[in-house]
């Protein structure tokens, strides 16, 4: 056995499921959270993989780009996948989860394996040895200036949200109902329907409202990320901007009138109990007390009650494609490997897909072991060949999508039958590959 343990900084996803791994494959481990000992702007427990923006792991279906992630995981013994697959609430067609238990079961879990030592405190510097940096998008200022001298290379950033989360007896159900879009899969979305009437007036004091101020020297390089665009920025962008985005009322009828709204507002269960209600696409950097004023103008939110409003911060992430390879070990320092959001993939689940092979290549390389790449096939070793060699000149954080899998070789019309035939090629491929390891 390998006697000198692997440090693993960052409790996040990656973090989490990379300790796991290597604990797993009998390596010993050391799992650094600077939690509660110092907060990130935007986590607000102490506990492991916190999901600060959302407690949705997105599209359950395999034939979607995020569901055949999730599936690939499962396959590999995720921690992370299993312990949401434990915790899932219901939410249409998404895995999310009530993340105030899964992330409690993830700590009790981990600190509970006889080869991982979690130690709480922030880590300044990178150590010497095998490391696995999973810091995320917030790594804290001294250990990001480490990994500057190390690469020599600044980072890149972009602005990011989180939504409000509200308590469900505050919503007025005389108003909102229970539906899934296109009635697909159980009713497991709260609906807030608008008039048009009420809409306009909703986007009118949204476009005034009054914003947290982003300080001087980062307002001229502010960019946000698409996905999690705040909701007043969408405002700003048109009169129908939200209503083709979160607001978007197609596939939504009200069964109580049996018309469509003009708009609508989703909410998304929290926790199992169904007592918090995410409020969906609602990423936000208006004041608290604009938020209050503004979101409460939503038919049925009159009287709500906020456990939790936005918040916006700023994430920065690595330029992968001159730093690390598909392996996800530094260029520059073989026994250093990255994973998260601060490698610039995007999402709960690509956190927890690097995770599993940081770690489980850290583990080979203290084992004497080559490195693993995973096949390009599958939708995780696509997002680590993407993020490995993108042009450094424009790189971007990227999800999972379809758009990144090589090309199936024949012309298939049919978005259903064409991701159906991209999974099918993504788990066969899978399957072989674990034979052989």
């Amino acid at each position: 056995m390998h006697k000198q343990p692997i440090q693993v900084i960052g409790g996040g996803l990656a973090g989490t499921e990379a300790a796991w791994q290597i604990a797993m494959a009998g390596v010993p481990v050391i799992l650094h959270e600077m939690r509660p000992k110092r907060f990130s702007p935007a986590h607000h427990t102490e506990h492991l993989a916190e999901l600060v923006c959302s407690n949705s792991f997105g599209a359950m279906a395999s034939d979607r780009a995020t569901g055949l992630l999730h599936q690939e995981l499962r396959e590999l013994n995720s921690i992370v996948i299993a312990k949401a697959d434990e915790h899932a609430v219901p939410a249409g067609g998404a895995l999310a989860v009530d993340r105030g238990k899964f992330s409690e079961d993830l700590t009790e879990t981990v600190s509970n394996h006889p080869l991982i030592e979690f130690r709480r405190g922030e880590v300044r510097a990178i150590p010497e040895g095998i490391v696995v940096l999973a810091t995320g998008p917030l790594t804290s200022p001294d250990l990001a200036a480490d990994l500057h001298r190390l690469t020599g290379m600044e980072y890149l950033s972009f602005f990011d949200a989180a939504s409000p989360i509200v308590v469900g007896e505050s919503i007025n159900h005389d108003i909102a109902f229970m539906a899934s879009r296109y009635d697909k899969g159980e009713a497991a979305y709260l609906n807030c329907p608008m008039n048009k009437e009420q809409y306009l007036r909703f986007w009118s004091e949204l476009r005034q409202a009054e914003q947290t101020e982003i300080k001087d020297f980062e307002r001229e390089t502010a960019k946000f990320f698409e996905a999690c665009l705040p909701i007043e920025e969408q405002a700003h962008r048109g009169e129908d901007t939200m209503r083709y985005g979160p607001l978007k009322p197609v596939g939504l009828c009200d069964g109580r009138t049996g018309e469509r709204p003009y708009a609508v507002v989703q909410l998304r269960q929290e926790d199992k109990a169904g007592q918090l209600w995410n409020m969906v696409g609602f990423q936000t950097n208006l004041r608290w007390g604009e938020q209050k004023r503004v979101f409460r103008l939503i038919p049925g939110l009159e009287n709500a009650e906020f456990v939790r409003l936005g918040v916006m911060h700023r994430n920065t992430f690595i330029n992968a494609p001159q730093l690390i390879y598909s392996s996800l070990q530094f260029k520059q320092c073989p026994t250093l490997l990255a994973a998260g959001q601060l490698i610039g993939t995007e999402g709960y689940t690509a956190a927890a897909a690097d995770g599993w092979l940081a770690g489980t290549n850290a583990a080979r390389i203290a084992l004497g072991k080559e490195p693993l790449t995973a096949p390009p096939t599958t939708m995780m070793g696509a997002l680590l060949e993407f993020i490995s060699s993108a042009s450094p000149k424009h790189f971007q954080p990227m999800p999972p999508n379809f758009g990144i899998l090589p090309d199936l070789g024949v012309k298939i019309k049919g978005k259903p039958e064409r991701y159906g035939r991209y999974r099918d090629r993504s788990l066969a491929d899978l399957a072989s590959w674990k034979q052989q390891l």
